[in-house]
């Protein structure tokens, strides 16, 4: 007869032998990056390693490969995009920014707003990294038609395809899943970055994928999120079978938003460098 301690034993080394069912590589070896945005850092929540926008130095030891950064929220600039895209580069981080698009205001405005701040922050911070990567965060009130808008836009800028990030979210899955093959076509060409904290209805990213019915598959899984309860935040991370996230980013202080890309190292590097803007 198995007992309890056994049983548990034999769960845990389950668990940490799975990782690699929900992607290319486990876990543990997939690369692993931030995203930040003027909320950042987050409030102390135990004994550890904190950080600031322009000294990472902590993430970089805990191993953050990379760094995105919200730029802009519809007409609202973020404050701190320009600082954390200096400290990322003081570490030797890549670097990446995001556009979060608003549904009521015009895409084409919003990406000339997206790119023409970053140009500004390149310049007057002196910023030496030759590429970007550029994401485009949906509302979850947008049409296919407007991310598809914004994504032409800021091909058209700079050449180059931002990656679509979305939001477990019951409307723009229903939006995206329903949308024209015009607009899917669009869309399908921008890499997707998924948004999964909980198996609560969703047993993995590929599950959530086919909910869209528009990507053959994933390219950037954040699996860590942060909950505000009671005017605090609490880390919020995807635990299940495949996957086990530890609940904070190493031996971080606080909690923070997660991501690990779908592959190798050597994949990781050439997926940054393929998808960039060259700026």
């Amino acid at each position: 007869m198995i007992t309890r301690a056994i049983f548990l034993s034999l769960a845990v080394v389950l668990l940490s032998s799975c990782g690699s069912k929900y992607g290319k590589v486990s876990y543990r070896e997939a690369p692993k990056f931030i995203n930040v945005s003027a909320y950042d850092p987050k409030e102390r929540q135990r004994s550890g390693r904190g950080y600031t926008p322009l000294n990472q130095t902590a993430l970089k030891v805990n191993g953050s490969r990379a760094l995105i950064a919200r730029c802009a929220k519809g007409y609202e600039l973020d404050s701190k995009c320009a600082d954390f895209l200096q400290g990322a580069e003081r570490q030797g981080m890549k670097l990446g920014a995001y556009c979060f698009i608003l549904a009521h205001i015009s895409p084409t405005v919003q990406a000339d707003r997206f790119i023409q701040r970053l140009r500004v922050i390149k310049s007057s911070k002196g910023l030496q990294t030759r590429e970007i990567l550029l994401v485009c965060d949906a509302d979850t009130k947008s049409s296919a038609a407007q991310i598809a808008e914004f994504i032409q836009r800021i091909e058209t800028l700079t050449g180059t395809t931002p990656i679509v990030y979305l939001e477990n979210s019951d409307r723009l899955r229903a939006t995206l899943s329903s949308a024209s093959s015009k607009y899917k076509r669009i869309i399908r060409r921008a890499p997707y970055w998924i948004a999964l904290y909980s198996n609560k209805y969703y047993d993995s990213p590929h599950d959530l994928m086919k909910a869209y019915d528009i990507w053959n598959t994933w390219a950037i899984w954040q699996f860590g999120g942060v909950l505000w309860e009671n005017g605090r935040s609490a880390p919020k991370v995807f635990r299940s079978l495949g996957w086990r996230a530890p609940k904070y980013f190493g031996n971080m202080d606080r909690p923070m938003e997660r991501n690990a890309f779908n592959g190798t190292a050597e994949e990781f590097e050439k997926f940054w460098s393929r998808n960039s803007w060259k700026w």
